[in-house]
C-alpha cells in the first residue's frame, strides 16, 4: 500500500497584510484562507467538504506566525474546521512575519525570510513558539513541520529534533540548487529516510524535458502527470508519495476569483485516488510516514513530451483566464 499525503501549506499572506486590526486580518483571511468569491467559497471549507464527498484525508500545515499580528483567535479560526471535518493539522512556519510584528517578535529585532536565515538557537524558540501557539489555538500536538518556502536547512531539522519534532517535510527535491531550501540533501534523496534526527518525508517530483525534476504540485502538474506519478511509485513499492496545495490555490487572490481549471484539478485528484487499487490517502496523526529501509533509490516518473506539451497547453489557457495567485 503507497500512503499518498495531500499537504495543504495553511497560510495568510504576509505580502497582503495592510496592519494589526481587526479589518485587515478580515480581509486576509477572505483573500488566503476562506477564499471567498462571487462563485462561492474556494478555500479550506470547500477543499474540506470535497475531501468528505470523496472520503480522502489530507494533512493541513498551518502557519501560527501571524498570531504575532491578530493573536491566537486568527489561527483558532483555521484549526477548529479543519479538526471538526476530522483533518490533520501539523505546523507550517513563515518567518516574512517577524518583520511586521515589531515587538512581539519573540527574537527581538532579528528577522529573516527563512527560517534557515536562524541560529540553531533561535530556531529553537521560533520552532518553540509556534508549536506553542499551534496548540493554543486548539490543535494537538503537532509532530510534522514543513517550513515556508521550503526555506530549511540541517539546522531546522536538529532543532526540530531537539523540541521533540518527530517528522519534516521540507525537502524538496525538485528544488535542489534553486530557491529557498538549504537541508544538504540531493535531488536523488526521493524516499522517507531517517536524518539530523527526524523523519524527512520529501515532496514528490516528477522527471522533467533535459534531465531535471519537477514538484509535485497541485499548481504545478496536470492531474494526469499526478496520477501517473502516483502509480510510479506504487509501482516502485514507495511507502508514500507528497503532494502540495496550499489554502488559496483554487483561486486568483487578488481577482477573488475561482480558477475553475485549478478547482477541477483537485476534485478530480480526490476523485481518483477514492478509486485507485493499493494507494490510499494518509495523515500524520493516523497513518505517519513509513521509513523506506534499504530499499533501492527511487527514480522519478520518467518525462513525457506528451504530458508536458499538455500541461504547457493547460497551464497556458489557465494564466490567460484565471491569471497569477
Amino acid at each position: 500500500m503507497t500512503t499518498v499525503y495531500i499537504t495543504i501549506d495553511t497560510e495568510y499572506s504576509s505580502g497582503f497584510c495592510n496592519g494589526p486590526g481587526p479589518v485587515d486580518r478580515a480581509e486576509n483571511f477572505a483573500r488566503s484562507i476562506a477564499c471567498l468569491t462571487p462563485e462561492g467559497p474556494a478555500g479550506i471549507t470547500h477543499k474540506l467538504k470535497l475531501l468528505n464527498e470523496h472520503g480522502q484525508k489530507a494533512v493541513f500545515f498551518v502557519d501560527p506566525m501571524p498570531a504575532l499580528q491578530w493573536g491566537v483567535a486568527a489561527i483558532e479560526d483555521i484549526v477548529a474546521p479543519i479538526l471538526e471535518a476530522g483533518q490533520d493539522v501539523q505546523l507550517h512556519c513563515h518567518t516574512e512575519w517577524l518583520a511586521l510584528v515589531g515587538a512581539a517578535n519573540p527574537l527581538g529585532d532579528r528577522t529573516g525570510r527563512n527560517i534557515k536565515d536562524f541560529t540553531f538557537e533561535e530556531q529553537c524558540v521560533l520552532l518553540a513558539w509556534a508549536r506553542d501557539t499551534l496548540v493554543a489555538a486548539g490543535a494537538p500536538k503537532p509532530v510534522a513541520f514543513r517550513a515556508g518556502n521550503y526555506g530549511a536547512n540541517d539546522d531546522t531539522l536538529r532543532a526540530l529534533a531537539a523540541i521533540g519534532m518527530r517528522y519534516d517535510s521540507s525537502h524538496c527535491p525538485a528544488l535542489v540548487g534553486s530557491g529557498d531550501n538549504a537541508i544538504a540533501l540531493s535531488a536523488q534523496d526521493q524516499r522517507t529516510m531517517l536524518y539530523e534526527g527526524v523523519i524527512e518525508v520529501p515532496v514528490g517530483c516528477i522527471g522533467a524535458l533535459g534531465g531535471s525534476l519537477r514538484h509535485a504540485q497541485l499548481t504545478a502538474l496536470t492531474l494526469q502527470e499526478m496520477l501517473a506519478a502516483i502509480r510510479h511509485a506504487k509501482a516502485q513499492d514507495m511507502n508514500s508519495f507528497t503532494l502540495v496545495s496550499h489554502s488559496f490555490e483554487l483561486i486568483n487572490r487578488r481577482k477573488l476569483a475561482v480558477n475553475r481549471i485549478v478547482r477541477r484539478r483537485f476534485a478530480g485528484l480526490l476523485r481518483e485516488l477514492s478509486q485507485m487499487e493499493g494507494v490510499e490517502t494518509g495523515t500524520y496523526a493516523e497513518t505517519p510516514p513509513l521509513l523506506a529501509g534499504n530499499q533501492r533509490p527511487a527514480t522519478p516518473l520518467p518525462p513525457s513530451p506528451i504530458r508536458t506539451g499538455m500541461r504547457y497547453a493547460e497551464q497556458a489557457v489557465s494564466n490567460a483566464l484565471y491569471g497569477a495567485l
